[in-house]
């Protein structure tokens, strides 16, 4: 595994400019191009899709009176649900969700609510349509905001803080992503360097997803499309 700094060394070699030596020396200008380029390209990869890299499995542990709960408390480094991965064992209850506006709507004002526990995300909170039981363990699948892990610790981190960490996604593919935004940034051209860099990301982003979708509801009865859930026995006691 290479560090955000030997990789951008190798990008200045095929630059044929002079190598970095500290991202974080803001009295170079250089540096700081490189650490520029370095953060949109991890960003943008972030951002691109369900890495497998990235996904995670989290748990909320639903609290009596409570119909509302911010994901981010429970999974510090969350950046966005995948849905239809929610789910609690040993009964027949069911998520449908997240349900779009329009049922949601309908089941508050027209009482028109089928079977199952309903819910939707709105800002980056989980909000129930109406209060599930208390003590209800609900698990889910997240992508994770997480782009580099610290070379020492082995801790995963959301920002790039040091020119040791070393990014989560392959490092071929995050070489070519800094070539071409640095060539761009320089006023060269990159059509070629970003072209292969979008035929790099298609192929990795592709080998890194399933054949095809698991829908963890095909044995329900008499529901809606959704994913079942159940209620544990035990649940961790938060502080």
């Amino acid at each position: 595994m290479k560090t955000i700094l030997e990789i951008c060394r190798e990008v200045a070699d095929l630059a044929a400019v002079k190598r970095p030596d500290d991202l974080f020396n803001t009295s170079s200008q250089q540096n700081n191009i490189f650490l520029s380029v370095a953060k949109s390209t991890l960003d943008s990869l972030l951002r691109y899709g369900n890495w497998q890299e990235l996904i995670k499995e989290g748990r909320i542990c639903t609290v009596k009176g409570k119909k509302q709960y911010v994901i981010s408390d429970y999974v510090p480094d969350f950046y966005c649900l995948l849905n239809n991965t929610i789910y609690i064992r040993d009964t027949n209850e069911k998520v449908i969700g997240a349900i779009t506006p329009e049922q949601w709507m309908r089941d508050k004002y027209f009482g028109n609510s089928s079977c199952g526990i309903k819910f939707k995300i709105q800002g980056r909170r989980l909000i129930f349509s109406d209060e599930p039981k208390s003590r209800v363990k609900i698990v889910f699948q997240y992508r994770s905001d997480s782009i580099v892990w610290d070379f020492k610790t082995f801790e995963e981190k959301s920002a790039l803080t040091a020119n040791t960490d070393v990014p989560l996604f392959d490092e071929y593919l995050v070489k070519l992503g800094i070539l071409w935004r640095w060539l761009k940034r320089s006023g060269l051209d990159y059509s070629e360097e970003y072209t292969e860099y979008q035929r790099e990301l298609k192929k990795r982003f592709g080998s890194s997803l399933a054949t095809r979708d698991i829908n963890l509801a095909a044995n329900s009865e008499n529901c809606e499309e959704g994913v079942k859930i159940n209620v544990c026995t035990i649940c961790d006691k938060r502080k």
